[in-house]
């Protein structure tokens, strides 16, 4: 029968995964919200004045 406890004092994580971590949470992010900010942002510099009032 396996020993649960004993299994998990040998768990190591794959240092891909840690390296993949650091690599990812060092980069900057942007989501959806980000860019729809900026297409707004856009649209209001270019449009004629009054359009977004």
């Amino acid at each position: 029968m396996i020993n649960f406890e004993e299994e998990l004092k040998k768990f190591h994580p794959a240092l891909e995964v840690d390296e993949a971590l650091e690599e990812l949470q060092g980069q900057d992010q942007t989501d959806l919200t980000d860019l729809l900010i900026g297409v707004i942002r856009q649209a209001e510099e270019e449009a004629p004045a009054g359009t977004f009032e």
